[in-house]
Order: C-alpha cells, then sequence, then structure tokens
C-alpha cells in the first residue's frame, strides 16, 4: 500500500502535515494515511478563527463511518483561516487530503516549533513501523 507523503511538507506524529504558506503562517491538514485509516469522513468540527492554539493540544474533530478523531496543533498559534468548504464537503479530506481537505490556517507563535516536525523520511518510517 503506498502512501501518499508529499516531500515538501512537515509532518507531526499524531498525522497532521504543516505547509509553509508565507513566512508567518501555516497550512494544516491530516495525511494520505490518517484519512485511510479513518476510512469515509462524514463530519469536520473546526475551530473558530482567532482561536489561540497550543502545539499537541486539540484543535478540531474529523468524525468517520467508524470513529471520531481529534486533530492536534502542530504548532502554537492563532487560527487565521478554515476550510469552511469541509463543513458540507467533508469527503475531500478523503479525495484530496493535501489540496483541497486542508483543515486550517495558523499564524505561527513560535518558528522554533517548527523544527520538531518531522520531514517526509522521517514520516515514513514512523508509519511504516
Amino acid at each position: 500500500m503506498s502512501e501518499n507523503i508529499p516531500e515538501d511538507l512537515k509532518y507531526t506524529d499524531t498525522h497532521e502535515w504543516v505547509k509553509m504558506k508565507n513566512e508567518k503562517t501555516v497550512v494544516v491538514g491530516i495525511t494520505d494515511h490518517a484519512q485511510k485509516e479513518l476510512t469515509d469522513i462524514v463530519f469536520v468540527e473546526l475551530p473558530a478563527v482567532g482561536k489561540e492554539v497550543k502545539k499537541g493540544e486539540e484543535m478540531c474533530i474529523v468524525e468517520s463511518i467508524k470513529s471520531v478523531s481529534e486533530i492536534y496543533a502542530p504548532i502554537s498559534g492563532k487560527i487565521t483561516a478554515v476550510n469552511k468548504e469541509l463543513e458540507d464537503s467533508p469527503e475531500k479530506i478523503n479525495n484530496s487530503p493535501y489540496e483541497e481537505g486542508w483543515l486550517v490556517e495558523i499564524e505561527i507563535a513560535n518558528k522554533d516549533e517548527l523544527n520538531s516536525l518531522l520531514d517526509a523520511d522521517a514520516y515514513k518510517k514512523l508509519i511504516s513501523k
């Protein structure tokens, strides 16, 4: 089973991905591996824009036909945007986890936290265990 793990993203050991949007902002979603494990996603509870999140704390919930999963903030900061399209089309996470299925944008509070994220190779090792 081959996983789609883009080289230009950073990852967490809880299966979130992080993409630099610009100097101050990252885009966050869940990995291809995570959406496959969840199976069909039927509901997403997104945080409010403006909410402050801390690295490692729950920031939203993704519900699939078989489970409810917490999604954790990969870094600390402020939610500056949420993907409203997921409210009507949560399956976008299954169909396009890295493009249309993004969850939130976070304004980075502490850039050093990015150094603790996994690169693509480290994430591949993590999920191959």
